[in-house]
């Protein structure tokens, strides 16, 4: 892989070395990408810059365990999306167990139907990001997590520290919420 035509082994050692012009060629080729992550988990595009300036401090001081497997994006984006995941934490200290409405739902992975997926699929992406963004932070956080960055609900339970079960019923939750809120978005078009 190259950025800016230089391979990606010679920006890493430059990374490793502490060379700004070989951590801007990264956070120049990835900020875009990583400030879309980071504005999935908030509203408030100051938090998602730190979020994004945050991930990037991380990226660096990590970047020697990059081990070249897997895609060098997919490795960055991992350590945004879970610093993402830490700024909400600290702002919201526990906002993963939301107001509970008594119901509990529990769920095989393969009862959720492909019918409600393609619901998603015709609608324009900045109204689906807009709605993802209006739902309450644990439902946005799992969505976000399960659809976007295809975690599984066992590193979702181990990365936000809840059960299988609340990380399955929060996403049910966000896609029936999500669902109700892009159809009344799309009644107002």
């Amino acid at each position: 892989m190259k950025l800016d035509g230089i391979e990606l082994s010679e920006i890493i050692d430059g990374c490793l070395a502490g060379k700004s012009k070989y951590q801007e060629i990264v956070f120049r080729n990835f900020y875009g990408k990583m400030m879309g992550v980071c504005m999935r988990y908030t509203k408030d595009q100051d938090v998602a810059q730190d979020m994004v300036q945050e991930g990037f401090i991380k990226v660096f001081d990590k970047i020697g365990k990059y081990n070249f497997k897997g895609s060098f994006e997919g490795w960055l984006r991992r350590i945004v999306v879970n610093t993402a995941i830490d700024v909400i934490r600290k702002k919201n200290r526990d906002p993963l167990y939301l107001e509970s409405d008594g119901e509990i739902d529990f769920f095989n992975d393969e009862d959720e139907s492909d019918e409600e997926d393609g619901f998603f699929a015709d609608i324009p992406a900045a109204l689906v990001v807009e709605c993802i963004q209006n739902l309450p932070p644990a439902y946005q956080m799992v969505f976000n997590l399960y659809v976007v960055e295809e975690y599984s609900h066992k590193e979702i339970s181990e990365e936000l520290g809840i059960s299988v079960g609340t990380s399955k019923s929060n996403l049910s939750k966000a896609k029936v919420k999500l669902k109700a809120s892009l159809l009344a978005q799309l009644k107002k078009i």
